[in-house]
């Protein structure tokens, strides 16, 4: 079987990128990577993950940065006297699927020159991008399109969080020429059995 990578960037912060890297990759029993995790070590986004998965096969990579206060990682970074080198992010070695999670949104800056959609570019693979319908998501959603496509990234699919609004919905999806590949509804609790459940609204095949 082949494997497939894929990196999980939202139209902003709080969008639940993190809640739909869980469901993703228990759906595909995937391996997880979080390359920087900028604040909140003892309850780090792999933390997170590893807690809420079922299944054996998933392995929960190291992050490549680990940053002490919840900042963006540039100024996280800089308070830990460290600079983010794009080059020692590399894509961990798996023959596994591989769900990789951003921080953020696309323009949220590495250091003094990279953001990181700068990381998906270099990384080259496919993105799955997480949308909220609030007021205001059209637009956030467009930019965050306009500027994958500008960079030539493509985009896999994209994943509607929470309520739905099919009229924004139809806008973003025929702007983006990406398939609409779940909808999440809003969950009643975060649980092993729950992130199972809501892999029954991811429509898609590899």
């Amino acid at each position: 079987m082949k494997s497939h990578k894929y990196f999980i960037t939202g139209i902003g912060t709080g969008v639940g990128k993190t809640l739909i890297a869980t469901i993703l990759t228990e759906f595909l029993q995937a391996d997880y990577w979080k390359p920087i995790q900028s604040g909140d070590l003892h309850n780090s986004d792999s933390r997170f993950i590893t807690k809420h998965l079922s299944n054996n096969k998933s392995k929960i990579h190291p992050e490549t940065y680990k940053l002490n206060t919840p900042l963006s990682p540039h100024a996280s970074a800089k308070l830990d006297n460290i600079y983010i080198e794009m080059n020692a992010i590399q894509l961990p070695a798996t023959t596994n699927h591989l769900i990789v999670e951003g921080a953020g949104g696309l323009f949220v800056p590495l250091n003094q020159e990279y953001f990181i959609i700068d990381l998906i570019k270099k990384l080259d693979i496919p993105v799955i991008l997480v949308c909220q319908n609030y007021l205001g998501s059209i637009n956030h959603s467009i930019l965050s399109i306009e500027a994958l496509n500008k960079f030539h990234i493509q985009i896999a699919g994209i994943i509607f969080n929470g309520e739905s609004n099919p009229e924004s919905e139809i806008i973003i999806t025929q702007h983006a020429k990406a398939p609409i590949i779940g909808h999440i509804p809003i969950l009643p609790s975060i649980t092993k059995q729950t992130i199972q459940e809501a892999g029954k609204h991811i429509n898609w095949k590899l």
